[in-house]
């Protein structure tokens, strides 16, 4: 068992009056970590903390800034080993899963290293004489970052990367199933130099969230929100923020789909399919959950698809001897099992898989789906896609469509001109032609339409959500006003 302080201005402490919450092993039950149960005071003190130390971090050198990240990317990796060890320990999750982790989180932290010398302002042409106008971007504040469970190192990362390299202070709202993951991260950064306050570190019991996230939304300091998780969530975290006039940056749930049009490779669309529907047991927001295939292949591309499925075993991580491991916890399984049993009770065909066995779900393969059943409309987030057939490419685009998530999707056609076609007609913040709707770049704007959320991640996107456009004059010369 490990044991999880909260980190406020630099130091580890405990919660007021020691309080603390237990996040099990979903396999074995055991505990798996003991985390501070931060109260409230606890939080406003970490944001206090940023806002103390935000001034000095934010007349902090692009070079000074970056050093640190850089310094922050290699503490991270050499943290590998515990990062997998408590990845497996609180979610289930394979080692492959823990180090591509380990791997995209550092990258952003260097790309976030890269971006301290490209917050560019620019000269505006101004219409009064003896006037100089500039566009210029400055830190906000605090910033406080939300991050999720299931990819819990890059989403932590990325949630406070950016935010760092733009001069901002962090509070962070650890998830309170992976706590022990999450102050991976933080020890990591404050390995890299950061100084004292500008980030800290908040661990809350499940049943105090909503007052702790609603306590520091309204703290003077807090300038910018993002979250990362639920649609359900988001929701409130959106309308609390918005009370207050605070921008929110979110990034919520998906329902992605994969169009296999009659020209695809049916063996490349397999593979990326098979690995973006069941990559961390489905549990990413941008796993395939809607196979739709043209009629016209459909009956190869099924049966391809079907004997990949049935290879992709699932088991406890700690063993090593399957590519899935767990899924989050038995309410997740048990929601799984009756999105899958709903869709036989109304016609579905299970293809393969199907058996849920503790937290432990195989690959999942569904079809005759319809709209009839649940699963065509609620999110899965989980090892499950179901296949549709499209009897046209318009067909195949409206289905696509017909969902109020707009995260991710792929098309996958050998005629790249025509498969672009088809990616522009698709309400997503990302597609992708001919690749897995599960692909993330530190670079990259990262985001959603509809119910998946608003705002982008990554590269100079992020610059643009966590500054303040500001617009300032230098004025010289004879001035005339008309009083």
């Amino acid at each position: 068992m490990n044991n999880v302080g909260l980190l406020i201005n630099g130091s580890t402490q405990e919660a007021a009056g020691g309080a603390f919450f237990d996040r099990q092993n979903p396999i074995t039950g055991e505990v798996a970590t003991r985390a501070a149960a931060a109260t409230v005071d606890d939080a406003l003190k970490a944001a206090d903390a940023a806002a103390m130390a935000f001034p000095e971090w934010a007349k902090t050198s692009p070079k000074g800034r970056r050093e640190v990240l850089l310094n922050a990317a290699e503490a991270l990796k050499s943290r590998a080993d515990r990062i997998v060890e408590a990845m497996a320990d609180e979610i289930g999750a394979t080692t492959a899963w823990a180090m591509f982790n380990v791997g995209l989180a550092s990258d952003m932290l260097v790309e976030a290293a890269s971006m301290t010398t490209q917050i560019s302002g620019e000269l505006i042409p101004s219409n009064r004489p003896g006037s100089l106008a500039m566009a210029v971007r400055q830190p906000v504040g605090v910033v406080l970052s939300i991050a999720p469970w299931n990819a819990p190192v890059i989403l932590g990362v990325r949630s406070i990367a950016m935010p760092l390299a733009c001069g901002n202070s962090v509070v962070m709202k650890t998830s309170e199933i992976c706590p022990n993951t999450h102050m991976q991260i933080l020890e990591a950064l404050t390995e890299g130099g950061l100084p004292k306050g500008v980030l800290n570190g908040i661990s809350n019991a499940p049943e105090t969230a909503s007052e702790i996230v609603e306590a520091l939304i309204a703290h003077r300091a807090v300038r910018r929100i993002n979250f990362t998780g639920s649609t359900r969530v988001g929701k409130l975290v959106a309308e609390t923020a918005g009370r207050h006039l605070k921008p929110a940056l979110l990034e919520l749930g998906g329902k992605a789909p994969a169009v296999i049009l009659d020209d695809a490779d049916l063996d490349h669309a397999v593979a990326a399919v098979a690995f973006g529907a069941y990559m961390n047991q489905g549990q990413i927001c941008m796993s395939t959950e809607r196979v739709i295939v043209d009629e016209a292949v459909a009956d190869p591309f099924v049966e391809k698809l079907t004997d990949k499925v049935r290879t992709l075993k699932a088991g406890d991580p700690r063993e090593g001897k399957t590519p899935l491991g767990s899924v989050v916890d038995k309410t997740a399984a048990q929601r799984i099992q009756e999105l899958i049993s709903d869709a036989v009770d109304k016609g579905a065909v299970v293809l393969a898989g199907g058996v849920v066995d503790g937290t432990i779900i195989g690959a999942t393969l569904l079809d005759r789906v319809s709209p009839s059943m649940r699963i065509y409309r609620e999110e899965t987030f989980g090892p499950v896609a179901c296949i549709y057939r499209a009897g046209s490419v318009d067909e195949a685009v409206r289905i696509a469509n017909d969902t109020e998530y707009g995260l991710s999707a792929s098309v996958f056609g050998q005629n790249t001109m025509r498969a672009m076609s088809v990616a522009q007609r698709i309400e997503s913040g990302i597609c992708h032609i001919n690749g897995p709707t599960v692909h993330d770049e530190a670079q990259m704007p990262f985001g959603g339409m509809k119910e998946s959320g608003y705002g982008r991640f990554g590269g100079k996107a992020g610059i643009d959500q966590f500054t303040e456009l500001r617009w300032l004059t230098i004025q010289d010369g004879p001035l005339h006003f008309p009083i």
